[in-house]
């Protein structure tokens, strides 16, 4: 006896149905949600745009932006190993950091954060692009590293503030 397609299709869908909540049980519990961090450098956008000048200096706000489907994640301090680049090529400057390390703030979709990057006017500058950073939770630093583009001058004595929320 050859079973008929209509057959095949229906107990191919039975056994489907029954094996997805296996497969789904199967993943990792964890306390948070079940959905990536949007701390991760794949999981998040940034964009520099410049910023009011202060006495002194010229600023620019990075702003992080993470789309729906990922979960929030905790954010602190400056963040590091800044590299600033020009068509792809680095510019060779590095930058310090300023301000309270210690906060932390929410971080993911429908809570955008932002940090700034201070540049003294009284420097030789130079153009840039691009920039790449290491981003920190409270806990230390969030593996990888997460890049932003826009336009910006940057110089020796440039430094990130801490990440704050908002964009």
């Amino acid at each position: 006896m050859h079973p008929d397609r209509k057959s095949v299709v229906i107990l191919a869908a039975v056994l489907l149905a029954a094996t997805a909540p296996a497969v789904a049980q199967a993943s990792p519990a964890t306390g948070r949600g079940t959905a990536p961090s949007a701390c991760r450098p794949a999981n998040h956008t940034a964009k520099i745009a410049e910023a009011p000048a202060s006495a002194g200096h010229h600023h620019y706000r990075v702003t992080l932006t993470a789309p729906r489907g990922y979960d929030p994640c905790r954010l602190a301090g400056s963040p590091t190993d800044a590299r600033f680049l020009r068509q792809g090529k680095p510019s060779g400057i590095t930058a310090g950091r300023y301000g309270e390390q210690g906060i932390a703030v929410t971080f993911g979709p429908g809570h955008p954060v932002h940090f700034d990057v201070q540049v003294p006017n009284d420097a030789r500058q130079v153009p840039v692009d691009e920039m790449s950073f290491t981003l920190q939770a409270p806990g230390g630093q969030i593996p990888g590293s997460s890049f932003a583009e826009g336009a910006m001058n940057i110089a020796a004595g440039t430094l990130i503030g801490p990440v704050e929320q908002g964009s």
